[in-house]
């Protein structure tokens, strides 16, 4: 239910917090509560529901939440936990552990970070009188309940109050899937449910968050929207080509071994290095990248650029593959701003981590997802008065008369429009469909199972697949789960003959693996390492052997050594360099409303300002092969041997019909704009595709059999593929009820 907000339902906020807390809030030099913090207030003192408070970045979140909890557990006396804090980063702990420390120490509130990182000292204290607040991953929590499950009982079960950070995080993913099954597990263990409250600022279905909160009412859920704020945007999309026969749009500048005075043909990420620096240098940024690849060659760029100018560097990487050392230098350089800095990042920058308002953000690449962008649009313009910056770099390939239909409808800049129409319009997509259903539940069965010492079947079930991450599973599927873990061919689990369910060997040895209470995959990696001082790691897929030369951490390295034991590069600085090519990142779901705009761009024929002239250009290029093409009236196009299908549907939409498509003997290749069939003809393909007209819920599995990698997830092969492929039809039940549609739309 979403609660509105009135003058009069908020009279008396302030009053009703602690003492100790007004007296802080007058040391801020505060005038007054934001509305969704009185509002937040009342709710919490006041009521006794759950709460999703969803608001913009910098808009007092954090605070609205913990004002009122503070109040309420302040003079608790029960041991345990008296409020757990759920975040998905281990930085993030450690911001808001800063913001709460002074006011809990003030309030004799203990307050503890627990994370693998995290002191160990305040952690075994807090083990032995547990009170106050954890702050703590979700991976915490599950080590605590295989290794110490009495203590985690002890330290849990008694929370009034659990408190999860950045939920439009968990909505998607394992990791949520993960979350939503511990949350369920602390309910198991506690005499009540303790009061859950969700924050987030970019949630696109707020009745979607609320059902994750707590799936057994959802109905129940306040939902505390802030009033929209938002400061003026200021927008320019950039573009770009790239050269011809271009292999490797992100290599290094200068290969390695090329002389500097060689001339190297320039590609599209050179002007952007150049505008970039020219445009960034002197204050502080975000350019987010996309890849680590893109990540390593950007910020390699803007070195060299710097040091070519003989002026101190401040433009820095920030990618998951990089030391915590080095990526907490670059974020508290620009939290302190005394220093102009620009990060350039991946999506590690994109969540709440405490780095200051920046003067602007801009993004390699055109976008793919609302949520995300404004999430990091979000970093900008926080301080009252001072504008949102977004600059959008669009690449796009080298075209002449032999180029394909493709490449020729300028799609990257059609999808820029597209998504900056949106974001106008304020949409975000909801949160989509989890295929690691399957995966994630065996990693949840076998933490059980060690967390209790072994259980029966029923009450296994009971547990992890009421309402919830698994309600999706039967009793039967579930046993047929549990039937192929304890099978010859995994040995996961066994029975007893008193009918408990015990790890067998397998098991045991997943489970006390270091890498168990994650549930997303660790790649094997290299740990680079100069002079004593961890770099990061690189994927042991990229070929490393002595004098190898790598791009990393924005700096270019020699290998001088490496240890095969402990996977470790040795390295030192050198001129020359190739920039690394990590591990392959799945790219992010296009929304059917999205796609659907992208169409509506290409039939319009209005010329946004903020695009630049070649932008333009390419904008105009792109809605001339469209019209050229005839794509205005039809929606098949054969090219040479090839069929395009053009469908303007979401990415999971045209996923699906693709393997309905290979069902019907139509292999093909999905991208953004429909699918590409090989080897056929228009009169081929209709007559194959009539046949999915008269297509029904009942033929789901036979297209499941089409799907490749039909299994996902850390645990994947573990899962029956029978499970697999019934759970994806069932999944996809919307998408494969638009199959007959589009089929006779073509």
């Amino acid at each position: 239910m979403s609660s509105p907000a009135s003058a009069s339902n908020l009279e008396g906020a302030y009053d009703k917090l602690h003492p100790t807390i007004r007296r802080w809030i007058r040391n801020q030099g505060w005038d007054e509560l934001r509305e969704i913090q009185a509002r937040t207030i009342i709710s919490v003192l006041d009521g006794d529901r759950d709460i999703l408070i969803a608001a913009s970045t910098a808009a007092g979140k954090t605070e609205a939440a913990f004002l009122p909890v503070l109040t309420s557990v302040a003079d608790r006396a029960l041991a345990g936990f008296s409020v757990l804090y759920i975040s998905p980063l281990k930085a993030l702990i450690n911001d808001q552990f800063k913001r709460l420390d002074e006011l809990c120490e003030n309030m004799a509130i203990p307050a503890v970070k627990w994370h693998g990182d995290a002191p160990q000292t305040a952690k075994k204290r807090a083990m032995a009188d547990p009170r106050g607040i954890s702050l703590i991953t979700p991976e915490s929590i599950e080590a605590m309940f295989v290794r110490r499950p009495g203590d985690a009982k002890r330290l849990l079960c008694s929370a009034d109050f659990i408190v999860v950070d950045e939920l439009h995080s968990f909505l998607q993913g394992p990791r949520g899937l993960h979350v939503a099954s511990l949350l369920r597990r602390i309910d198991a263990v506690s005499s009540r449910p303790a009061r859950r409250i969700g924050l987030s600022a970019t949630i696109g279905d707020l009745g979607q968050a609320a059902a994750w909160l707590r799936p057994t009412t959802p109905q129940l859920v306040e939902i505390l929207e802030a009033k929209s704020d938002s400061p003026e945007l200021r927008l320019q999309v950039r573009g770009y080509v790239e050269p011809p026969q271009l292999d490797d749009p992100d290599h290094a500048e200068g290969a390695s071994g090329v002389p500097e005075e060689a001339v190297v043909r320039r590609i599209a990420l050179d002007d952007i290095a150049d505008h970039l620096y020219s445009t960034l240098r002197g204050t502080n940024n975000l350019v987010f990248g996309g890849s680590r690849r893109t990540v390593e060659s950007t910020a390699d760029r803007l070195r060299r650029r710097s040091e070519k100018a003989k002026v101190p560097n401040e433009f820095y990487p920030h990618h998951g593959s990089l030391s915590k050392t080095i990526r907490e230098e670059l974020e508290n350089r620009l939290k302190d701003g005394k220093l102009p800095t620009t990060g350039i990042c991946t999506s590690t920058l994109e969540l709440g981590v405490d780095i200051g308002s920046v003067k602007s953000v801009a993004q390699i690449g055109a976008p793919r997802s609302l949520s995300s962008l404004r999430q990091r649009l979000g970093r900008t313009g926080r301080r009252r008065g001072t504008p949102s910056v977004l600059r959008i770099y669009i690449r796009e390939p080298n075209t002449d008369q032999d180029t394909g239909v493709i490449d020729r409808l300028r799609s990257n800049t059609i999808r820029s429009v597209a998504v900056i129409r949106l974001l106008l319009e304020k949409f975000v997509e909801p949160a989509g469909q989890v295929p690691e259903v399957a995966s994630t539940l065996v990693h949840q069965i076998l933490s059980v199972i060690a967390e209790r010492g072994g259980i029966r079947a029923r009450p296994l079930y009971e547990l992890l697949c009421g309402s919830g991450p698994f309600a999706m599973i039967s009793a039967a599927e579930f046993a047929l789960l549990l039937k192929h873990l304890g099978s010859d061919e995994i040995r996961f689990i066994e029975q007893s003959p008193d009918g408990t369910i015990m790890l067998a060997n397998e098991g045991e040895a997943v489970v006390q693996s270091r890498n168990f209470f994650a549930v997303f995959e660790s790649a094997e990696e290299w740990r680079l390492t100069v002079s004593g001082r961890t770099l990061g790691t690189l994927p042991i897929s990229f070929p490393v052997h002595k004098d190898s030369l790598v791009v990393f951490a924005g700096q270019r390295w020699i290998v001088q050594d490496l240890d095969e034991k402990t996977n470790t590069l040795f390295v030192a600085p050198h001129p020359g360099g190739v920039v690394p090519r990590f591990e392959r990142a799945d790219g992010e779901r296009l929304h059917d409303r999205l796609a659907a705009e992208m169409r509506a761009v290409y039939l319009a024929s209005d010329e946004p300002t903020y695009l630049d002239q070649r932008a333009r250009d390419l904008l105009a290029e792109g809605r001339e092969a469209f019209s050229g093409l005839g794509l205005d009236t039809t929606n098949v196009l054969q090219e040479e041997k090839d069929v395009h299908v053009f469908l303007w549907r979401g990415s999971q939409v045209t996923a699906v019909f693709g393997a309905a498509a290979a069902m019907v003997g139509l292999p093909g290749h999905v991208h953004d704009l429909g699918l590409t069939l090989s080897e056929t003809t228009v009169a081929m393909a209709r007559s194959k595709l009539a046949s999915l007209a008269d297509f029904t819920a009942a033929d789901a599995v036979r297209v499941s059999s089409a799907v490749q990698n039909i299994t996902a997830g850390k645990f994947k092969d573990q899962v029956p593929v029978e499970l697999a492929r019934t759970l994806w039809g069932r999944q996809n039940t919307c998408e494969i009820g638009a199959i007959p549609g589009i089929a006779r739309s073509i």
